[in-house]
Protein backbone atom coordinates (compact mmCIF):
# COMPACT_ATOMS: atom_id res chain seq x y z
CA UNK A 1 0.00 0.00 0.00
CA UNK A 2 1.01 3.60 -1.06
CA UNK A 3 0.63 6.52 0.78
CA UNK A 4 1.60 10.30 1.27
CA UNK A 5 2.06 12.44 4.15
CA UNK A 6 1.32 16.00 4.58
CA UNK A 7 2.46 18.43 7.62
CA UNK A 8 1.66 22.08 8.23
CA UNK A 9 3.99 23.12 10.79
CA UNK A 10 3.41 26.66 12.39
CA UNK A 11 4.91 28.77 15.82
CA UNK A 12 2.19 27.61 17.90
CA UNK A 13 1.00 23.77 16.69
CA UNK A 14 2.03 21.06 13.86
CA UNK A 15 -0.28 18.66 12.26
CA UNK A 16 0.59 15.63 9.96
CA UNK A 17 -2.35 13.39 8.15
CA UNK A 18 -1.24 10.02 5.82
CA UNK A 19 -3.45 9.78 2.46
CA UNK A 20 -3.68 6.70 0.52
CA UNK A 21 -3.54 6.74 -3.38
CA UNK A 22 -7.33 7.49 -3.87
CA UNK A 23 -6.91 10.99 -1.33
CA UNK A 24 -8.53 9.11 2.09
CA UNK A 25 -7.24 10.02 4.74
CA UNK A 26 -5.15 7.17 7.08
CA UNK A 27 -3.61 8.55 9.83
CA UNK A 28 -3.11 12.12 11.55
CA UNK A 29 -1.25 13.54 14.58
CA UNK A 30 -0.88 17.15 16.29
CA UNK A 31 2.30 18.46 17.99
CA UNK A 32 3.61 21.44 19.69
CA UNK A 33 4.75 24.26 17.43
CA UNK A 34 7.91 24.23 15.00
CA UNK A 35 8.85 27.49 13.66
CA UNK A 36 12.64 26.51 13.59
CA UNK A 37 12.51 30.50 13.61
CA UNK A 38 10.75 30.71 16.95
CA UNK A 39 12.11 27.39 18.59
CA UNK A 40 15.52 25.52 18.34
CA UNK A 41 15.92 23.71 15.16
CA UNK A 42 16.33 20.70 16.92
CA UNK A 43 13.16 21.17 18.88
CA UNK A 44 11.45 22.07 16.01
CA UNK A 45 12.87 18.95 13.71
CA UNK A 46 12.01 16.68 16.64
CA UNK A 47 8.23 17.95 16.93
CA UNK A 48 7.76 17.39 13.15
CA UNK A 49 9.48 13.95 13.27
CA UNK A 50 7.16 12.90 16.07
CA UNK A 51 3.91 14.10 14.36
CA UNK A 52 4.51 12.18 11.40
CA UNK A 53 5.11 9.50 13.27
CA UNK A 54 1.95 9.81 14.49
CA UNK A 55 0.38 10.18 12.31
CA UNK A 56 1.53 6.86 10.58
CA UNK A 57 0.35 5.17 13.77
CA UNK A 58 1.19 1.06 13.10
CA UNK A 59 1.51 1.95 9.04
CA UNK A 60 4.86 1.15 7.73
CA UNK A 61 6.74 4.19 6.98
CA UNK A 62 7.93 1.95 4.02
CA UNK A 63 4.48 2.59 2.18
CA UNK A 64 5.27 7.00 1.94
CA UNK A 65 5.94 8.04 -1.70
CA UNK A 66 6.16 11.47 -0.33
CA UNK A 67 5.96 13.95 2.16
CA UNK A 68 5.97 17.30 1.80
CA UNK A 69 6.33 19.84 5.10
CA UNK A 70 4.72 23.06 4.88
CA UNK A 71 6.89 25.08 7.49
CA UNK A 72 6.57 28.57 9.04
CA UNK A 73 10.11 29.59 9.01
CA UNK A 74 11.30 27.72 6.33
CA UNK A 75 13.94 29.98 5.18
CA UNK A 76 15.38 29.04 8.37
CA UNK A 77 16.66 25.67 6.61
CA UNK A 78 18.96 27.53 3.93
CA UNK A 79 21.53 26.71 6.78
CA UNK A 80 23.12 23.80 6.07
CA UNK A 81 23.71 23.27 9.87
CA UNK A 82 20.37 23.72 10.06
CA UNK A 83 19.20 21.37 7.15
CA UNK A 84 21.74 18.77 8.59
CA UNK A 85 19.27 18.56 11.61
CA UNK A 86 16.28 18.09 10.25
CA UNK A 87 17.92 15.46 7.64
CA UNK A 88 18.62 13.72 11.26
CA UNK A 89 14.99 13.87 11.86
CA UNK A 90 13.87 12.19 8.84
CA UNK A 91 16.19 9.42 8.65
CA UNK A 92 15.25 8.50 12.51
CA UNK A 93 11.94 7.91 11.45
CA UNK A 94 12.74 6.23 7.96
CA UNK A 95 12.04 9.52 6.04
CA UNK A 96 15.60 9.97 4.88
CA UNK A 97 14.96 11.48 1.15
CA UNK A 98 11.82 11.69 1.09
CA UNK A 99 10.57 14.71 3.14
CA UNK A 100 10.33 18.35 1.03
CA UNK A 101 10.23 21.22 3.02
CA UNK A 102 8.04 24.16 1.90
CA UNK A 103 6.70 27.63 2.84
CA UNK A 104 3.40 27.05 4.73
CA UNK A 105 2.44 29.80 2.03
CA UNK A 106 2.73 26.92 -0.44
CA UNK A 107 0.43 24.33 1.46
CA UNK A 108 -1.76 27.02 2.38
CA UNK A 109 -2.76 27.95 -1.43
CA UNK A 110 -2.81 24.06 -2.31
CA UNK A 111 -5.35 23.51 0.10
CA UNK A 112 -7.94 26.06 -1.35
CA UNK A 113 -7.85 25.42 -5.11
CA UNK A 114 -5.95 23.30 -7.71
CA UNK A 115 -5.18 26.54 -9.82
CA UNK A 116 -1.77 26.10 -10.09
CA UNK A 117 -0.97 29.80 -9.84
CA UNK A 118 -2.46 32.40 -8.10
CA UNK A 119 -1.37 35.13 -4.71
CA UNK A 120 -1.69 33.41 -0.82
CA UNK A 121 -2.15 35.68 1.81
CA UNK A 122 -1.42 34.28 5.39
CA UNK A 123 -1.75 35.88 8.18
CA UNK A 124 -1.75 33.72 11.64
CA UNK A 125 1.18 34.10 14.35
CA UNK A 126 3.08 34.98 11.71
CA UNK A 127 2.80 36.56 8.02
CA UNK A 128 3.37 36.35 4.49
CA UNK A 129 2.23 37.15 0.80
CA UNK A 130 3.15 34.48 -1.78
CA UNK A 131 2.89 34.52 -5.42
CA UNK A 132 2.45 30.81 -6.30
CA UNK A 133 2.94 29.33 -10.15
CA UNK A 134 2.85 25.65 -11.22
CA UNK A 135 1.68 24.82 -7.40
CA UNK A 136 5.22 26.73 -5.68
CA UNK A 137 6.30 29.48 -4.46
CA UNK A 138 7.45 32.03 -6.90
CA UNK A 139 7.81 35.45 -4.89
CA UNK A 140 7.41 36.96 -1.83
CA UNK A 141 6.11 40.39 0.28
CA UNK A 142 6.52 40.14 4.04
CA UNK A 143 7.45 37.15 5.78
CA UNK A 144 10.74 38.28 7.30
CA UNK A 145 9.59 36.99 10.87
CA UNK A 146 8.96 38.61 14.10
CA UNK A 147 11.79 40.57 14.10
CA UNK A 148 11.80 42.25 10.81
CA UNK A 149 8.27 42.21 9.36
CA UNK A 150 5.17 39.69 9.98
CA UNK A 151 3.01 42.98 8.89
CA UNK A 152 -1.03 42.19 10.30
CA UNK A 153 0.02 39.10 11.87
CA UNK A 154 -1.42 38.08 15.07
CA UNK A 155 2.23 39.00 16.71
CA UNK A 156 2.21 41.99 15.16
CA UNK A 157 -1.58 43.13 16.27
CA UNK A 158 -0.08 41.89 19.71
CA UNK A 159 2.37 44.03 19.70
CA UNK A 160 0.67 47.33 18.43
CA UNK A 161 -2.11 46.77 21.36
CA UNK A 162 0.93 46.77 23.90
CA UNK A 163 2.61 49.70 22.32
CA UNK A 164 -0.90 51.28 21.90
CA UNK A 165 -1.83 50.94 25.88
CA UNK A 166 2.08 51.82 26.72
CA UNK A 167 1.15 55.29 24.72
CA UNK A 168 -1.85 55.81 26.42
CA UNK A 169 -0.05 55.36 29.77
CA UNK A 170 2.70 57.92 29.10
CA UNK A 171 0.75 60.67 27.35
CA UNK A 172 -1.85 60.52 29.87
CA UNK A 173 -4.45 59.28 27.50
CA UNK A 174 -7.91 57.49 28.73
CA UNK A 175 -7.35 53.99 29.38
CA UNK A 176 -10.04 52.64 26.63
CA UNK A 177 -11.36 49.05 26.41
CA UNK A 178 -8.20 47.98 24.80
CA UNK A 179 -5.35 49.10 27.26
CA UNK A 180 -7.65 47.92 29.96
CA UNK A 181 -7.79 44.05 28.47
CA UNK A 182 -4.39 44.50 27.85
CA UNK A 183 -3.10 45.52 31.55
CA UNK A 184 -5.51 42.91 32.64
CA UNK A 185 -3.68 39.96 30.78
CA UNK A 186 -0.34 40.89 30.71
CA UNK A 187 -0.32 42.39 34.88
CA UNK A 188 -3.61 41.01 36.34
CA UNK A 189 -4.22 45.10 36.95
CA UNK A 190 -7.39 47.20 36.66
CA UNK A 191 -7.49 50.17 34.78
CA UNK A 192 -9.30 51.47 37.26
CA UNK A 193 -6.59 51.04 39.90
CA UNK A 194 -4.69 53.70 37.85
CA UNK A 195 -5.47 56.84 39.17
CA UNK A 196 -1.99 59.22 39.70
CA UNK A 197 1.11 59.51 37.15
CA UNK A 198 3.61 57.74 39.26
CA UNK A 199 0.76 54.89 38.90
CA UNK A 200 0.88 55.07 35.22
CA UNK A 201 4.71 55.01 35.11
CA UNK A 202 4.71 52.20 37.58
CA UNK A 203 1.90 50.16 34.90
CA UNK A 204 4.00 51.09 32.30
CA UNK A 205 7.61 50.21 33.40
CA UNK A 206 5.67 46.98 34.35
CA UNK A 207 4.08 46.46 31.33
CA UNK A 208 7.41 46.73 29.25
CA UNK A 209 9.50 44.57 31.75
CA UNK A 210 6.69 41.85 31.10
CA UNK A 211 6.67 42.11 27.32
CA UNK A 212 9.87 41.87 26.90
CA UNK A 213 10.61 39.15 29.39
CA UNK A 214 8.53 36.49 27.18
CA UNK A 215 9.17 35.09 24.30
CA UNK A 216 8.83 37.11 21.07
CA UNK A 217 6.00 35.04 19.92
CA UNK A 218 3.78 35.35 23.12
CA UNK A 219 2.73 38.79 22.25
CA UNK A 220 0.54 37.19 19.63
CA UNK A 221 -1.52 36.30 22.59
CA UNK A 222 -2.79 39.82 22.90
CA UNK A 223 -4.25 39.63 19.47
CA UNK A 224 -7.38 38.57 19.99
CA UNK A 225 -7.95 41.06 22.96
CA UNK A 226 -7.65 43.42 19.66
CA UNK A 227 -10.32 41.49 17.88
CA UNK A 228 -13.03 42.17 20.94
CA UNK A 229 -11.89 45.82 21.52
CA UNK A 230 -12.37 46.42 17.70
CA UNK A 231 -16.11 45.00 18.14
CA UNK A 232 -16.38 47.05 21.04
CA UNK A 233 -15.80 50.43 19.10
CA UNK A 234 -12.39 50.68 20.84
CA UNK A 235 -10.87 53.70 18.40
CA UNK A 236 -7.33 51.98 19.41
CA UNK A 237 -8.18 48.80 18.01
CA UNK A 238 -10.31 49.88 14.94
CA UNK A 239 -6.97 51.59 14.08
CA UNK A 240 -4.84 48.84 14.58
CA UNK A 241 -7.21 46.66 12.78
CA UNK A 242 -7.49 48.80 10.16
CA UNK A 243 -3.59 49.28 9.04
CA UNK A 244 -3.42 45.47 9.81
CA UNK A 245 -5.46 45.20 6.56
CA UNK A 246 -3.96 47.73 5.05
CA UNK A 247 -0.62 46.22 5.35
CA UNK A 248 -1.91 42.69 4.44
CA UNK A 249 -3.76 43.71 1.45
CA UNK A 250 -0.54 45.82 0.31
CA UNK A 251 1.80 42.60 0.34
CA UNK A 252 -0.85 40.20 -1.71
CA UNK A 253 -1.25 43.00 -4.41
CA UNK A 254 2.73 43.37 -4.50
CA UNK A 255 3.06 39.63 -5.36
CA UNK A 256 0.14 39.70 -8.33
CA UNK A 257 0.64 40.94 -11.91
CA UNK A 258 -1.19 43.71 -13.34
CA UNK A 259 -4.84 42.24 -14.41
CA UNK A 260 -4.23 38.80 -12.93
CA UNK A 261 -7.36 37.02 -12.37
CA UNK A 262 -5.71 34.24 -10.96
CA UNK A 263 -7.36 33.70 -7.07
CA UNK A 264 -6.01 35.03 -3.76
CA UNK A 265 -5.89 32.58 -1.16
CA UNK A 266 -6.56 33.54 2.36
CA UNK A 267 -5.75 31.78 5.88
CA UNK A 268 -4.86 31.91 9.49
CA UNK A 269 -6.59 33.13 12.53
CA UNK A 270 -6.08 36.55 11.66
CA UNK A 271 -7.69 36.42 8.40
CA UNK A 272 -10.71 34.41 9.85
CA UNK A 273 -14.06 35.82 7.69
CA UNK A 274 -15.54 36.30 11.08
CA UNK A 275 -12.69 38.94 12.43
CA UNK A 276 -12.10 42.61 12.05
CA UNK A 277 -8.72 41.93 9.98
CA UNK A 278 -10.55 39.15 7.68
CA UNK A 279 -13.51 41.23 6.98
CA UNK A 280 -11.63 44.48 5.95
CA UNK A 281 -9.49 42.60 3.47
CA UNK A 282 -11.96 40.63 1.91
CA UNK A 283 -13.50 44.44 1.23
CA UNK A 284 -10.63 45.52 0.00
CA UNK A 285 -9.48 43.09 -2.14
CA UNK A 286 -13.18 43.36 -4.14
CA UNK A 287 -12.56 42.48 -8.14
CA UNK A 288 -10.25 39.68 -7.11
CA UNK A 289 -11.92 35.88 -6.59
CA UNK A 290 -10.74 35.49 -3.11
CA UNK A 291 -11.11 32.14 -1.47
CA UNK A 292 -10.11 30.63 1.78
CA UNK A 293 -7.77 27.94 3.22
CA UNK A 294 -9.83 25.40 5.00
CA UNK A 295 -6.77 23.27 6.04
CA UNK A 296 -3.11 23.99 5.54
CA UNK A 297 -1.88 20.07 6.08
CA UNK A 298 -4.84 18.90 3.82
CA UNK A 299 -2.65 20.90 1.00
CA UNK A 300 0.62 19.11 2.51
CA UNK A 301 -0.87 16.26 1.34
CA UNK A 302 -2.29 17.30 -1.95
CA UNK A 303 1.72 18.79 -2.96
CA UNK A 304 3.17 15.21 -1.82
CA UNK A 305 0.56 13.38 -3.85
CA UNK A 306 0.99 15.48 -6.78
CA UNK A 307 5.09 14.67 -6.29
CA UNK A 308 3.85 10.83 -5.91
CA UNK A 309 1.16 10.29 -8.38
CA UNK A 310 1.56 12.76 -11.13
CA UNK A 311 -1.08 13.27 -13.26
CA UNK A 312 -3.28 10.55 -11.10
CA UNK A 313 -3.41 12.87 -7.92
CA UNK A 314 -6.42 12.75 -6.08
CA UNK A 315 -6.76 15.38 -3.85
CA UNK A 316 -7.25 14.56 -0.21
CA UNK A 317 -10.80 14.24 1.33
CA UNK A 318 -12.18 14.17 4.93
CA UNK A 319 -14.08 10.61 4.06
Amino acid sequence: MSYTIGVDAGGTSTRAVVVDATGVVLGRGRGEGANPNAHEPAVAAGRIADTIVAALGDLDPAGVRACVAGMAGVSKLSDPSVAAVFDAAWERIGLGGLVRTVSDAEVAFASATSSPDGTVLVAGTGSIAGRIRDHRLAGTAGGYGWLLGDEGSAFWLGREAVRSTLEALGRGLPLGGLASAVLAEALALSAVDIVTDSDRIAASRALITKANADAPIRLARFAPLVSAADAAGDPAAKRITSSAADLLVANALATREPGESSPVVLVGSVLSAEGPVGTLVRARLTGCEVLTSSDGVLGAAWLAALAAFKGDAVRPSEQ
